[in-house]
């Protein structure tokens, strides 16, 4: 069964070039090692929530976009195998990444269904 793991990012607007260049540069290592596709999401129609939404999940500042991505693996044994080996890859680990870290939420998932 697929397995899907979400970011969602804080980044500096100004660095929107920067953070697709990062992508267009690391996604291929994530296909070398099994991912089936590498997708990433720039947000323009990103609204207030009353109780919470993407700004406030990453403490969004003035200057900056959320940003949205998913990578999409065969399985969680491939994702998990993936992971192990890229954390020891230094065209990955290398370098200052164009967004905040820290303030980057992710996690895997099960694909339950796609329509």
């Amino acid at each position: 069964m697929p397995f899907v793991d979400i970011t969602v990012i804080p980044v500096k607007t100004g660095n929107k070039a920067a953070y697709l260049d990062h992508s267009a540069r690391t996604s291929p290592l994530f296909r070398e090692v099994g991912a089936l596709s590498v997708t990433e999401t720039w947000g323009e129609d990103v609204p207030d929530g009353k109780l919470t939404d993407f700004k406030r999940a990453v403490a969004l500042e003035d200057g900056e976009t959320v940003a949205v991505g998913w990578i999409t693996w065969p399985d969680k044994a491939t994702r998990d195998a993936g992971w192990e080996t890229l954390m020891r890859d230094e065209r990955l680990m290398g370098g200052e990444p164009p967004f905040d870290g820290k303030r980057m939420i992710y996690g895997g998932f099960d694909l339950v269904a796609e329509h």
